[in-house]
């Protein structure tokens, strides 16, 4: 099936999906999940074959993104139920007045029509992006990369048995299946097909669909995440935190990427950064990029002119000291995709003067910036972190993908 092809059955299907209460919705939600553990097997399959090929063109840190086991396909499930029994965005009274004219005004959410989403190597999202879609009344079509292209048709084939069994139709998720850049370009300028483009993944991906697209879209993803350890903090817990942020899987979106420290603490603080990041973990030790003034107290990498603007997603931290929280946001504000930014302290003025001055979709106090996420912030799950400030911001869930119009009702009212 051509990429049109695909889209004037999603245009089909919007019209379809209208009908559709919210809770057969649900029932085909609940469906789906069950499906989709019931074709496990395949799933694990493809997804075999896609490690397979991709091995030794990516990073083993990225070769992660790309794996399934069977944990992860039950987390999928269970994201799909969770999603299921939230309640149903479309329809809610967001706003209720009168007129001194005698006109009712309501202002009503409703779905948003067909949403796409391009994304690369994470078969996951395949999963989330269809669920929260259908949730939120909008038909969902799907442009995975080719790393995971086998792992993501096996997902949408258990997906779409889901719909099949609820007696819906199937088309309301739907794969492109070229996965050249002219699907992409297609998506891009697919006027009166798509209603929403949601690119998720790397830098050059979502400059190319911000610069290039004439549909409405929205920034996600790219993550240059910041922690601050103030010079009031607990360097037990700023330890614990940042080993969290950078460690448990320095892959994705909310791993930090910088570490900012306080030149009071730094002399005291640094050399237990680097026994606890590389000289406690020989297997997966952690690449220090040091500015000047910490390169004199612990040893590590010099920090090269871009190490403090890139999204790594590797085992490297780029470490930097300034000389207080008031130089810890402005250096924040300088460098950061405005994804998350965490601040370490028992200082509440401190704490004040980061969250008031941090200008990024997620700030945290005392917190590992690995929370920004759609199933940690009780969404369910999420459609991307969206790192622009129109429409939606942050982890995106059933709301974001949710407009309104007005409903306007008179007695024979004239202007």
């Amino acid at each position: 099936m051509t990429t049109h092809e695909l889209l004037v059955k999603a245009k089909q299907a919007k019209a379809r999906l209208g009908a559709v209460s919210a809770q057969d919705i649900d029932r085909a939600l609940l469906l789906m999940a069950d499906c989709l553990i019931a074709h496990t097997e395949p799933i694990l399959a493809a997804n075999a074959l896609d490690i397979e090929a991709a091995r030794g063109s990516i990073s083993d840190v990225m070769l992660d993104r790309l794996l399934l086991t069977a944990d992860r396909v039950r987390g999928m499930a269970d994201g799909i139920r969770e999603v299921a029994a939230l309640p149903c965005p479309v329809g809610r009274v967001l706003k209720h007045y009168e007129r001194p004219d005698g006109l009712v005004i309501e202002r009503v959410s409703v779905a948003l029509g067909v949403v796409a989403i391009i994304y690369e190597s994470r078969p996951n999202v395949t999963s989330d992006a269809a669920v929260l879609a259908l949730k939120s009344g909008n038909v969902c079509v799907l442009r995975c990369g080719k790393e995971a292209h086998r792992s993501a048709a096996a997902i949408v084939e258990a997906l779409r048995e889901g719909l099949a069994q609820a007696g819906l139709p199937e088309d309301m998720v739907l794969l492109v299946e070229d996965t050249t850049r002219q699907s992409a370009n297609e998506l891009m300028t697919a006027d009166g097909y798509v209603d929403l483009l949601i690119p998720r993944g790397g830098k050059g991906l979502i400059s190319a669909i911000v610069k290039n697209a004439t549909v409405p879209c929205i920034q996600t993803g790219t993550g240059i995440c910041h922690i601050y350890v103030d010079s009031a903090a607990d360097q037990e817990m700023a330890l614990n935190i940042i080993e969290n942020a950078k460690c448990s899987r320095p892959s994705v979106c909310n791993a930090e990427e910088v570490l900012v420290v306080a030149r009071d603490i730094a002399p005291e603080f640094l050399p237990k950064l680097k026994a606890r990041l590389v000289d406690d973990r020989p297997e997966t030790p952690v690449e220090l990029r040091l500015d000047a003034e910490a390169a004199q107290i612990i040893d590590g990498t010099p920090a090269g002119a871009d190490d403090f603007d890139t999204e790594f997603l590797d085992y490297i931290l780029a470490v930097r000291i300034v000389a207080d929280v008031d130089e810890a946001v402005a250096h924040i504000n300088a460098h950061s995709t405005g994804h998350s930014e965490a601040i370490i302290t028992g200082d509440a003025d401190a704490a004040a003067v980061f969250t008031r001055g941090i200008d990024s979709s997620s700030v945290y106090v005392n917190a590992s910036t690995r929370f920004t996420d759609g199933g940690e912030f009780g969404l369910g799950c999420e459609m991307g972190i969206s790192t622009q400030k129109l429409h939606a911001r942050g982890p995106m869930g059933l709301e974001e993908l949710n407009t309104y119009k007005y409903i306007i009702k008179g007695s024979g009212n004239i202007r």
